[in-house]
């Protein structure tokens, strides 16, 4: 039985997210990897526990997370009515729909008969009456940014989702959404988009689009799925994300002049009395419109880790002045 940890609030940094009355973690849990069908439950679990149990509230799917598809959902859902249900009302528990889910015509990017189905099917996996946050994943050329936004404001206003987000728009894209829902009554909460010391395209107006409509920011790949930690300054271990079939980081993108950086910029982080992965994330953190950093785990020293980076979030100019002069 989890009985969760009473100083679960004790540390943990929480951030309003935009002018909203949410606050988020400032360390986040993404189950995009390790809580598939192909994973070990219990391992899942575990890090599930000890996230909560250091005060991070806020874990984050979508319908296609595994592999298999759903099965990350599914995992999660077990894990819930094990564990977490007693704690539901400390939770931020938020999914996604836009990217492939299932054959045909209505499986995939933005139109109202996929977000409302995606949803259903997500809360029936999830065990679930409803997620705090549902998040269109992707912007769809297609179809009209109008449909989108009234299906995100129909989720809400039926109360299978507390708050609607975007996630990958760029900054117009990200301005005419928040207007649309604006229009309707259903504020823009939250946009997810990639952001880390070496993808930086949300610096490229983004954020100030964000700032100045008052919605939160959750990145996501602050640790560039895993390039940014001490993994692979002596090679490519055989556990690890680079090695897996099927992963997004692929073994030739562990290149030797990235190795270089890298361990420049550990040089940089241990004279912080930080990993290079604590300091990636403090990074991201000290920009005013980020909210929360959304990392993975394989294991429970992963989420601590992470959470350590809480210990020092100030950078000196001379510092991002260095690290801009290794990266840029």
């Amino acid at each position: 039985m989890y009985l969760a940890s009473d100083a679960r609030y004790e540390n943990m940094h929480y951030k309003r997210c935009g002018r909203s009355g949410i606050k988020l973690p400032m360390i986040s849990l993404g189950l995009w990897h390790n809580f598939g069908g192909v994973d070990n439950p219990e391992n899942g679990r575990a890090v599930l526990r000890r996230a909560f149990d250091l005060g991070v509230t806020h874990f984050d799917l979508a319908n296609n997370y595994g592999p298999p598809y759903g099965s990350a959902e599914e995992t999660f859902g077990q894990i819930y009515l094990k564990d977490f249900q007693p704690h539901r009302d400390e939770l931020i528990i938020s999914s996604k729909a836009g990217y492939d889910m299932w054959p045909g015509p209505y499986g995939n990017w933005g139109s109202r008969k996929y977000l409302v189905t995606s949803l259903n099917q997500s809360l029936k996996r999830m065990g679930l009456e409803y997620v705090d946050i549902f998040y269109h994943h992707r912007p769809d050329p297609e179809t009209p940014l109008e449909e989108t936004m009234s299906a995100l404001d129909y989720i809400v206003r039926s109360g299978k989702a507390l708050y609607a987000g975007i996630s990958n728009y760029n900054a117009e894209q990200t301005r005419q959404a928040a207007a649309i829902l604006r229009s309707l009554g259903t504020p823009c909460l939250i946009h997810q988009p990639n952001y880390s010391m070496v993808d930086r395209w949300v610096e490229d107006g983004l954020l100030e689009v964000l700032d100045e409509e008052g919605i939160g920011c959750i990145v996501f790949s602050p640790l560039e799925q895993g390039l940014l930690t001490d993994r692979y300054l002596a090679g490519i271990p055989a556990d690890s994300r680079a090695a897996r079939p099927r992963a997004f980081l692929k073994p030739d993108d562990v290149k030797a002049e990235v190795v270089e950086k890298v361990r420049r910029l550990n040089e940089i982080a241990q004279k912080r009395e930080q990993s290079i992965a604590q300091m990636a994330l403090a990074w991201v953190l000290r920009q005013k419109a980020v909210t929360s950093a959304l990392v993975g785990a394989s294991k429970p020293q992963q989420i601590e880790d992470s959470a350590a980076a809480l210990n020092n979030l100030e950078f000196s100019k001379e510092a991002l002045v260095e690290i801009d002069t290794i990266l840029l």
